[in-house]
Parts: C-alpha cells; sequence; structure tokens
C-alpha cells in the first residue's frame, strides 16, 4: 500500500535542495573569512561557539527540567560534530570539488561499518551505487591513471569527515538519539571540542589565532553563517527525511555536489573540464541508483539515519 505524502512535501523538498546547495558554496565564507584574518582554522570554532551561545539557555532550561540536553551522547556528537568540523577546515587547504568528492565516499565507510557492526549486508543496489561512487572519483581524481589516494592534509581531512560522518550516523542509528535538540546540542558542543583540538595540527598550515581586529571585522560574516545557516540547515537535512522519505532526500542533498564543482569553477578559478563533469555525473548517478534499484530498501536500510546525520554541515 503506498504511504500518504506528507501535506508539506513539496515545500520541504525544495527546502532540503536549498539547504545542501548552500552547503554547496559554504567554502566560499570560509575562505573569505581565512582572507578576513581568521587564521588557524579559527572562523569554524567562531561559527561552533556562536551556536552553543544560542542554544546554551535553552540547554540550561532543559537540564534544569531533567530533560535530555545532548551531554550523553559523546560518540555522535565527537562523530558528526567532528566531521562537520573537519568538512569545514577541509576547504581550507585543498581544491573545492577534491573535497566534495572525498565526502561524497561516505557511502563506502557507511556500507563497511553496516557489515561490521549492524551486520546488514548490502544488495545489488548498493554494489551498483558503491561501484559508480567510486568511478566517479576515479575519474575526478585519479590524474593520469593514479589511484585517487589523498595527496595533502586537506584531502585527508576531507576522507577524515567521510569517516566520522558514516560512523557517526552508525552509532545514531544503533542508539536512536531522541529529540531535535539534543542532537543538535551534541555535534555543537562536542564538535567544538574537535576544533579546538585540531588548532595543533592546522596551526602551521593555516597560522596562528587571528587578531582582536579581525574578530571584529568578521564578526558581520560569523553570526548570520553560525544563526542563519549552521542551524537552519542542519535542521532541515535532520528532519525532511522522515517526512519525504530518505531515497528522495538521498536525491536531493547531490545538488551540493553539483553547485558545489560549478561554483568552484566559477569562483575559485579550479578546473571544471570533462573529468570533473563525468565525475560528478557519475556520483549523481550513484545516488540515483541505489534509490531506482532498492525502492523500499530505504524503509529498512540504515541508510535512512546515515543520510540525514550526515549533513547536519
Amino acid at each position: 500500500m503506498r504511504s500518504r505524502k506528507h501535506p508539506h512535501h513539496v515545500s520541504i523538498s525544495i527546502g532540503v535542495v536549498i539547504a545542501s546547495g548552500a552547503w554547496g558554496v559554504y567554502w566560499l565564507p570560509q575562505r573569505a573569512l581565512f582572507d578576513a584574518g581568521m587564521t588557524g582554522a579559527w572562523a569554524t570554532i567562531a561559527q561552533f561557539g556562536l551556536c552553543l551561545a544560542i542554544f546554551s539557555p535553552v540547554a540550561l532550561y532543559r537540564k534544569i527540567k531533567g530533560l535530555p540536553v545532548g551531554f550523553d551522547q559523546p560518540s555522535v556528537g565527537l562523530l558528526i560534530g567532528g566531521g562537520i568540523v573537519c568538512y569545514s577546515n577541509a576547504f581550507l587547504l585543498t581544491d573545492v570539488v577534491r573535497v566534495l568528492v572525498f565526502f561524497y565516499l561516505t557511502p563506502v565507510w557507511a556500507t563497511l561499518f553496516e557489515l561490521a557492526f549492524l551486520k546488514i549486508r548490502p544488495g545489488l543496489a548498493r554494489a551498483a551505487s558503491l561501484g559508480l561512487g567510486l568511478c566517479g572519483a576515479w575519474v575526478v581524481l585519479g590524474g593520469e591513471g593514479g589511484l585517487p589516494l589523498p595527496q595533502n592534509l586537506g584531502d585527508w581531512l576531507a576522507v577524515a569527515s567521510g569517516i566520522m560522518m558514516a560512523a557517526g550516523a552508525a552509532r545514531s542509528h544503533s542508539i536512536q538519539p531522541e529529540g531535535m535538540f539534543s542532537l543538535q546540542w551534541a555535534y555543537f558542543f562536542y564538535g567544538s571540542v574537535v576544533a579546538v583540538a585540531q588548532i595543533p595540527l592546522l596551526s602551521d598550515v593555516l597560522g596562528p589565532a587571528p587578531m582582536l581586529d579581525a574578530w571584529i571585522h568578521s564578526l558581520p560574516l560569523l553570526l548570520p553563517l553560525a544563526f542563519l545557516f549552521l542551524i537552519p540547515s542542519n535542521a532541515m537535512l535532520i528532519l525532511s527525511p522522515s517526512r519525504i522519505g530518505a531515497g528522495l532526500f538521498s536525491i536531493l542533498i547531490l545538488s551540493e555536489l553539483v553547485i558545489g564543482a560549478i561554483s568552484a569553477a566559477l569562483f575559485a578559478d579550479e578546473p571544471f573540464g570533462w573529468r570533473e563533469a563525468i565525475g560528478c555525473s557519475l556520483i549523481v548517478l550513484a545516488g540515483l541508483t541505489e534509490v531506482f534499484l532498492a525502492r523500499g530498501a530505504f524503509s529498512h536500510s540504515p541508510r535512512a539515519p546515515i543520510l540525514p546525520d550526515t549533513k547536519t554541515p
């Protein structure tokens, strides 16, 4: 029996495309903040800190009332929040397209976690999807026929982001954390911990802590990034799969890859030739393949929670 669509199915779908597409150009303000003096990856720390600041009064109220806050979810928070931090900082250290492609290898790691911890064997749809996705990555990153291996710290951060997102999603699926607020608080709080822990790693390549005037001049960009982008986009991407279905959701979020690749070509003078076009198309086709081959598989597959949690950028 066909399930009824959510009454706001279309508007939610449009919201997912907009939120995912916005993540595709997130590299622009990240680099703008760096150029403005927010060195040492402190722009990411500042954004997470601002989100915590706006959540703190609610967290205190919930704590007093004995309601869950999110402190009891360190594994989910560290993995998903840390994955977002790695993803954000990767844009400062390597090409935009390389970050996006390495990040969208997340289904590879997700499948491994499913096998190892959830004891779920991938079906034909997942195998076909992974094959297409890996081929796409090879076309974009393989260069002159070589293996698509990370080449610099930014590449490794992008790979780490995908692995942490997949692991965090698998963990979230197994413990089923309750409440939007608790999940948001967990990954902003524990993500801040990861962001601060990365300071020694990134200080040599991204510079020391910014001067006071850099903080002041960056506030007009930091504030809307935190309050008008991070919080609402994450909320949209967490809530929407249960309302429009994980299959459609997994297609719509691919707008990030497409918009990110195009924006990098337009505004960063990064190459976007036949290799990038074919590779990104194969990755998009990978998402379409799993959805349309698996059909009802998303009703019981952990891919459903994996995708919403991976973009709680």
